[in-house]
């Protein structure tokens, strides 16, 4: 009876080995992705389909599938994931005003997230942020200084967030014909830029014309240009919650624009659509209006198990579910995921790229070209052979000054102060003391640096926020508004310790600013001699602070948002409206206005010619202007094409900023720069949200910032005007 037994066993075993070794269709290569999606769900039952669709998905052993967390960040580096390069927070990139280096900054991260991937995968490491799905880049539009997640966007304005984004969406995913490096997503759609502390309750009341004219634009083009995923947010616009919209996922997202990526939910935004927007009872009735909305990921994992109740009670099907999860798993073929890895080219990129020497000099360049020179009465750049410098400041030694949000670590942040002594020849002499608390009076009741300060050649303060004072609801620990900054102001102890180090010291006095946000800069202008402001400039912030201090780089950040002078020249917070907002909008003189930067060298414009000075609604034409640095240090120029309409009925922005471009010119050196102004660029948007292209005058202006007054009294070059009459 035992020999009987073996020999079954022995008949059995090859058997069994040769179904181990065997492929399901699923694996097969050789047919298209939309077949092999087919083949695998067709192997899933119900309740695995289900569990497929929520952010953590579960391991299937009998079908050889690994556990795999979508949720991923890599805003400005991979986050979370530990070692990584740190690049500029996002407000930061979009100040550099350079689409090249958006879309190599991004390369670069894409290249560490694969590697991070790559070696957790060797080790069937499967946590969250060892994945390759990544919600980024947050494209919403920085409408209001006092959203503390504003550092995360690319700035107040539709066209640069849109040009930033698109490039560092192509960074991300890669330009192979058959896989994608990593799956980006573009977030939060739409119409989401605060208050943290309501935005699970929030309605955003839009119009159509602010609809399509600023809150969509970024959106309709990433999405247009292969975005592989859109996240939707927490609030309600135009009282339906953005994660169970029909205007905004199903008829413009899937409809108009043809979407066929992937919608991901916000993270547990479909618990609020009952506990907070109070539109449904319960979490199945939440997740079935999600989902027959068209979400095919829900972040939060006790919602879409609700799904396979609702197929029981017929409220959805089973189809509809495969429909869904069919888009869903698409992106993980895409991925390369149920390939062999020896066919994918982003499966063999090694850890060495992660904070590679190459990767640190694309940080470095990004937070060069990021640093706004806001003021400098002749001070900058300074010597390195200044006798003695005091740095003051909690900043000048705090790694959070330069990381802003959704960050990564490694073990080499260079601090400011770090930057600054790095760069002193010998024989200077250079003190630090904090001086001061961040965010709280002083805890003992001398403080003494203020005045020891005033014996040194030149004073520095690294003063500002950190992302415990501004960023995300639950992250902003000292934050008493969620994150949010309801108060414009810096905390009072820091102003009160500039006013000391000021009074009675006529020696300079220079300012690092480090935030994500604007802030009231009245008074710290008027008290320092320069300013710098350095956003959260990333692991190489500290040198390139130091490069712009003495003169290693001339300062060419400008900036992407309007510093209005108070919180009185807005509208309220809660108002979605952009009449009265951002440079497009605002008619109050701000105190920094959009595009405005400093820089050691001096430029002028001169001969903007146009190829045309009267064209058809369906013609482009071509402007161009000659750029001359007439200083005495080479450096970058930002040059800024803006249209405004003059005649027409329908309400238009005041400026509308249509391209840019950045130049490198030596002293004395010229260029000419040319532009391609499109019908595009000329297009209105109508009361309805219509897209129209009327008769009229149009005028365009060339220069190295918005061509306003308060620009000139600033210290900007004039910007050259040209007109031109559209016609039949």
């Amino acid at each position: 009876m035992k020999i009987q037994i073996l020999l079954a066993i022995m008949c059995i075993l090859p058997n069994l080995a040769l179904h181990s070794q065997t492929k399901f269709a699923f694996n097969d290569s050789k047919k298209s992705v939309d077949e092999r999606v087919i083949y695998l769900i067709n192997e899933l039952t119900l309740d695995e389909k289900v569990q497929q669709m929520q952010h953590s998905t579960p391991a299937i052993p009998r079908l050889g599938i690994p556990a795999y967390d979508w949720w991923n960040e890599a805003l400005h580096g991979v986050g979370r994931s530990g070692n990584a390069t740190v690049f500029p927070q996002a407000i930061g990139l979009a100040a550099t005003f350079d689409t090249d280096l958006a879309y190599r900054t991004a390369s670069a991260v894409s290249d560490e997230a694969r590697a991070i991937h790559n070696a957790a995968v060797a080790k069937d490491n499967r946590a969250r942020y060892t994945g390759i799905t990544f919600w980024t880049p947050n494209i919403n539009i920085f409408r209001d200084p006092r959203w503390g997640r504003g550092q995360e966007t690319y700035g107040e304005d539709p066209n640069l967030t849109s040009q930033m984004g698109l490039k560092y969406m192509q960074g991300l995913q890669g330009n192979n014909p058959n896989y994608l490096k990593v799956a980006a997503c573009a977030k939060h759609f739409a119409v989401h830029s605060g208050p943290e502390r309501l935005r699970h309750e929030f309605n955003a009341t839009v119009s159509n014309k602010d609809l399509y004219e600023t809150y969509l634009p970024a959106f309709e083009l990433l999405v247009k240009s292969g975005v592989e995923s859109v996240m939707c947010a927490y609030n309600r616009t135009n009282t339906e919650a953005c994660c169970g919209s029909s205007l905004l996922l199903v008829d413009i997202l899937r409809k108009k624009w043809n979407f066929q990526g992937h919608v991901v939910s916000d993270c547990w935004a479909i618990d609020d659509f009952h506990t907070g927007h109070k539109l449904t009872n319960n979490q199945l009735e939440s997740a079935v209006l999600a989902f027959k909305k068209g979400v095919n990921l829900n972040c939060g994992i006790s919602y879409y198990p609700n799904l396979v109740h609702a197929v029981e009670r017929g409220l959805i099907t089973e189809d509809e579910i495969n429909q869904s999860l069919a888009v869903l798993l698409k992106t993980r073929f895409k991925l390369g995921m149920f390939d062999d890895l020896n066919q994918n080219p982003y499966s063999q990129i090694p850890t060495s790229v992660i904070n590679s020497d190459k990767h640190r000099k694309i940080a470095l360049e990004s937070a060069q070209k990021s640093i706004v020179l806001l003021k400098n009465n002749g001070i900058l750049p300074l010597s390195k052979d200044t006798k003695s410098l005091y740095l003051l400041g909690p900043n000048a030694t705090n790694n959070d000054a330069l990381m802003g949000n959704y960050y990564g670590v490694n073990q080499n942040m260079v601090t400011i102060q770090e930057g600054i002594v790095g760069h002193l020849n010998s024989g200077s002499i250079m003190q630090y003391r904090q001086g001061f608390l961040l965010a709280r009076p002083n805890v003992n009741s001398i403080e003494w640096t203020s005045s020891e300060a005033k014996d040194a050649d030149v004073s520095i303060v690294a003063m500002g926020l950190n992302v415990n004072l501004e960023g995300e609801e639950g992250e902003s620990i000292e934050s008493g508004d969620f994150g949010d900054r309801l108060d414009y102001s810096l905390p009072e102890n820091q102003i009160n310790f500039l006013r000391k180090l000021r009074k009675d010291n006529t020696k300079p006095i220079i300012v690092i600013v480090t935030a994500g946000s604007p802030i009231d800069m009245t008074e710290i202008a008027e008290l320092a001699d320069a300013v710098i402001w350095a956003w959260y400039p990333g692991e190489e912030g500290g040198n390139a602070v130091a490069d712009v201090l003495f003169g290693d780089i001339s300062p060419s950040g400008r900036l992407p948002i309007t510093f209005p002078k108070s919180l009185k020249q807005l509208p309220a917070y809660e108002d979605y409206s952009m009449k009265g907002r951002t440079y497009r909008y605002m008619t109050e003189e701000p105190f920094y206005p959009f595009g405005y930067g400093l820089s050691y060298g001096k430029f002028t414009y001169s001969n903007l010619k146009t190829s045309k000075n009267k064209v058809r609604k369906a013609e482009s034409f071509q402007a161009e202007v000659t750029v001359k640095n007439e200083g005495k240090i080479e450096s970058d120029e930002v040059v800024q094409l803006y249209i405004q309409r003059k005649d027409s009925k329908i309400e238009t922005p005041i400026f509308s900023l249509k391209n840019f471009k950045r130049v490198h010119l030596k002293a004395g050196e010229s260029t000419i720069v040319n532009f391609s102004i499109t019908p595009e660029m000329l297009r209105m948007i109508g009361e309805n949200g219509e897209t129209v292209v009327k008769n009229g005058l149009v005028n365009i202006f060339i220069g190295g910032s918005l061509p306003t007054q308060r620009s000139l009294n600033l210290g900007m070059s004039p910007v050259l005007q040209s007109e031109i009459k559209i016609t039949n």
